[in-house]
């Protein structure tokens, strides 16, 4: 025990030093993981075992599809049609702009799946709308940036996806399903502290909900929003994997992008497939990187003891649930989601199932932790990407998000200390527990 004690302290040491050193990620895994398996006196073939074996899943299959999914929608003209929908929904409201802003990361969302894209292709158009209408440029981008945290959780979400094959044995349709209603409760949460401050700094109202309008919007998004039909019920009803109803899907976005808004050439459509090379190569050498990683914690019995050191502060079911909480905020400070997801589930789930919370319920309260931590410094790519699209410095904006930061904590503790929240969509249709 005290040499995988050792071990282990050597693996994270050296993750944690290379992290602060700012190395890439997936290189920080990779060689953290090499320097353990030559403390332990192991071959090195194992580092290309796993690294195979990570992404030797049929189940991954869908991520490069989500992701050229979402590329290929968010390029093809449709966010302007999505914040035109959601002015006609919400735009009436005291702050109606910020309203906007909200619902219409949820339409997206469920298109992107990315925070990051969400906050590139809609904040580009609603910051300067609402500076223009006399909103304050700080309070304008820390409503974009935590609103777009919201397709992280509406399907289809590449993260869920990596989350299930990490997870093992949970249905990605589930997830999907399960992800509506706390991607709603964290819209209304946001919504709810945006109508405070625009309440407080007499931010204009939008024109009166007009049906009429309304109906015109919906049918000239309904081409973007049919393609979450596609993916969603097809997964689950059954009618494909979800592998398959991306690929599906994909080919579709490319039709609408190209054939019916029209707002993408196909030289655009070449462009948008570089993009997605480039982010696809990343997240593969994390999965493949955070495979050997997860080796090395499961053959040093990390989980267990990681398990009976937070048992040990507390056998509180509540008090355990909001430790896993802080572990995860903490994480998503200084690491991106996609390694979270893949180093934290071995050692965090089972702590989890063991209090009684659901796998898809704790896959949500993941991504939503994850979620946050891309809003906070010192590693918030969204953080960045407002600052940059807004043009303002970075303090400025975490100063203006501390109110956003609150309202998003008190959804995530509805999201965690009430199951129904994520559960109850998958139950009515016809998924019980994830396992």
């Amino acid at each position: 025990m005290i040499d995988n004690t050792t071990a282990i302290l050597i693996l994270i040491a050296c993750f944690l030093f290379m992290v602060i050193l700012r190395f890439p990620i997936a290189y920080s895994v990779a060689l953290a993981s090499i320097i353990c398996l030559k403390y332990q006196g192991m071959s090195l073939a194992i580092v290309c075992q796993q690294m195979v074996k990570g992404i030797s899943s049929f189940s991954l299959m869908a991520v490069p599809f989500f992701i050229t999914m979402g590329v290929l929608m968010g390029s093809g003209g449709i966010s302007e049609k999505l914040l035109n929908l959601a002015d006609a929904c919400v735009g009436w409201m005291t702050g109606g702009l910020a309203m906007v802003n909200i619902v219409a990361s949820y339409f997206f969302g469920g298109i992107s799946g990315s925070a990051a894209a969400d906050t590139a292709s809609l904040g580009s158009l609603e910051i300067p709308m609402m500076v223009d209408r006399g909103y304050d440029r700080d309070f304008s981008t820390a409503v974009t940036i935590s609103s777009s945290v919201e397709g992280m959780l509406v399907p289809p979400s590449h993260n869920m996806v990596i989350y299930a094959t990490t997870a093992g044995g949970i249905s990605v349709g589930s997830l999907f399903l399960a992800g509506y209603l706390p991607g709603a409760v964290l819209a209304g949460s946001l919504m709810v502290i945006s109508y405070i401050i625009s309440k407080k700094e007499g931010y204009p109202k939008g024109e009166p909900f007009s049906v009429k309008r309304f109906w015109n919007e919906f049918r000239t998004s309904i081409w973007a929003l049919s393609s979450i039909l596609i993916v969603v019920v097809g997964v689950v009803a059954g009618v494909f994997t979800a592998t398959e109803s991306a690929a599906i899907a994909v080919f579709y976005s490319l039709m609408v992008s190209l054939y019916v808004y029209r707002g993408m050439t196909w030289r655009g459509v070449w462009d948008a497939l570089e993009q997605c090379i480039d982010t696809l190569s990343i997240v593969l050498i994390l999965i493949s990187t955070s495979s050997v990683f997860g080796y090395c914690l499961t053959m040093l019995h990390a989980p267990e003891l990681a398990s009976n050191a937070i048992m040990g502060v507390s056998d509180n079911p509540y008090v355990i649930a909001i430790l896993l909480n802080i572990i995860l905020l903490i994480l998503g400070m200084i690491m991106d989601m996609a390694p979270i997801i893949l180093i934290s589930t071995p050692i965090l789930l089972p702590i989890a199932t063991s209090i009684g919370i659901d796998p898809i319920q704790y896959g949500i309260m993941l991504v939503l932790n994850c979620g946050i931590g891309l809003l906070t410094p010192p590693v918030g790519s969204v953080l960045f990407i407002g600052s940059a699209i807004a043009k303002r410095p970075m303090e400025k904006i975490v100063k203006a998000e501390v109110p956003f930061y609150i309202f998003m904590i008190i959804a995530l503790m509805i999201i965690t200390f009430v199951p129904a929240v994520s559960l109850c969509v998958p139950w009515i249709f016809g998924y019980g527990g994830g396992r």
